[in-house]
């Protein structure tokens, strides 16, 4: 709550003072005091504009230390104006104008803060007549009449747990509009951030060593501070050649592109299960005819299944409840030219599988999905049931250590419950969210915006290790 000084706690102000802006997370900045100057002006630099056009909000980054670029403060705040600013040499610039709390000694009260390039200027910010008021003395041959600050906050641990909460930019690479789709654009801006929907196939990059870019329908995409691949198993490689491209760029990739491509190649998958010692029915992969008989002996005795390297949602995964049925779905696959893999089918799971969601290393939530009558399968999309289920510890313990052999962030991890343990039949790297939320009734869109959040925090960031100067002042 502000505590704006009455007249009878009147402040003295030289012609430079140490103020703070704690709505933006800047605990320390040295502003000029200007009376020739109507509005205050805070230095900004990379600013743009997001939001619904009834509320609009802008994003923008600040260098509060003169002479240290490498010093950044992310920020955002909703727009209350756009106003025609005329400077001090006499130029006329359109600025977007916020506002913000100003502290001093702890007295606080709110300002209006048009948005501009100062970089040129040794003070990042400079206070007008509004901002002064009444209660505000200038004594002009003066400076620093109030309590001087120091730049050594910002690099105090501190500083980063105080920061403000900032909007953050989001992509969401899906060509469906269907309930995952549309949840991760509901949570995240009910969170208030700005958050589009990126066709995938219709990104094109521009791939060179100094300037990597992805553009959309004919001009180059924003930078975003995150992005949630949501890549159909039909664009795989040209989906996660654009995720590779974002990665290139330096944006935060919420599942990075080898997690997606491995996840997705199920003989590869399986083999890297195995290289991590997650347990998992047996599976056996020949491409000679010639050896069908030995490939369905290295997974045991019928009934089997033969699964598709490239099924997803159930499709492509067959039931032999014989020997001969085996070989002659195989003697089948094989005359498409199809790759596939023979795996043992566990009999006590009784057509019933878990799905686990893991997001940042975690189990957040579990559902048991049973097929529907007369079906193996229990996959929702053809006509499965959902309802959630309490895990044990070892299953937990699996499905994080599934996610984290292919290095994903958010995983719907499917297991099997066997005589000999749990056992993992997928890793998948784009789960879908709405039978998961609707059997749990957990919000799990919004557990997956906490861990972006965590990882891409607003905080002071620097922009080169080595090189930067130390404070000028």
């Amino acid at each position: 709550m502000t505590n704006t000084p009455d007249e009878t706690q009147q402040l003295q102000f030289g012609w430079e003072e140490w103020v703070s802006l704690p709505d933006l997370g800047v605990p320390a900045i040295r502003a000029k005091v200007d009376t020739g100057a109507r509005t205050s002006a805070l230095h900004a630099f990379d600013i743009e504009t997001f939001g619904p056009s009834s509320k609009p909000k802008v994003r923008f980054t600040i260098h509060p230390i003169p002479g240290r670029d490498d010093f950044v403060i992310p920020c955002s705040a909703p727009i209350i104006d756009r106003r025609e600013v005329t400077s001090s040499n006499g130029e006329k610039e359109l600025r977007y104008v916020i506002e913000s709390t100003l502290t001093v000694n702890g007295d606080s009260w709110p300002v209006e803060l048009t948005l501009t390039n100062r970089s040129t200027m040794q003070s990042r910010m400079l206070l007008g007549r509004q901002a002064l008021k009444d209660h505000i003395t200038i004594v002009a041959t003066d400076r620093f009449m109030q309590p001087e600050l120091s730049y050594d906050v910002y690099h105090t641990a501190k500083m980063r747990h105080q920061a403000p909460a900032r909007a953050l930019r989001i992509c969401v690479l899906s060509r469906e509009d269907n309930y995952s789709t549309r949840r991760l654009v509901e949570e995240g801006e009910k969170r208030g951030h700005s958050v589009e929907v990126i066709n995938t196939t219709r990104c094109y990059m521009a791939i060179n060593a100094m300037a990597p870019e992805v553009h959309y329908d004919g001009k180059r995409l924003p930078r975003f501070d995150a992005v949630i691949p949501r890549i159909g198993a039909s664009i795989t490689p040209y989906g996660t050649a654009i995720i590779r491209q974002f990665e290139t760029i330096g944006t935060y990739c919420v599942n990075p592109s080898a997690g997606i491509t491995s996840s997705r190649d199920k003989l590869y998958a399986h083999q890297l299960m195995a290289r991590a010692k997650i347990g998992m029915p047996n599976t056996a992969f020949a491409a000679s005819p010639k050896d069908t008989n030995n490939l369905i002996g290295l997974v045991g005795t019928a009934p089997l299944i033969v699964k598709l390297l490239e099924s997803t949602q159930g499709k492509g995964v067959v039931l032999a409840e014989t020997k001969k049925a085996a070989e002659s779905v195989i003697d089948a696959f094989r005359g498409l030219k199809a790759n596939f893999l023979v795996q043992d089918f566990v009999k006590e799971a009784a057509g019933e599988d878990i799905r686990c969601l893991v997001i940042g290393g975690k189990v957040v939530a579990s559902m048991k999905r049973t097929g529907a009558e007369g079906d193996f399968r229990s996959n929702l999309h053809r006509g499965g049931s959902a309802k959630s289920v309490r895990i044990t510890k070892q299953e937990r313990e699996t499905a994080i250590r599934a996610a984290r052999a292919f290095d994903l962030n958010m995983a719907g991890v499917d297991l099997l419950r066997s005589e000999g343990g749990p056992k993992v039949l997928e890793v998948n790297s784009s789960p879908g969210f709405e039978g998961i939320e609707r059997s749990t009734g957990k919000n799990i869109v919004g557990r997956l915006y906490d861990q972006i959040e965590s990882r891409v925090r607003p905080a002071p960031i620097r922009r080169r290790k080595s090189g930067a100067k130390k404070s000028a002042e």
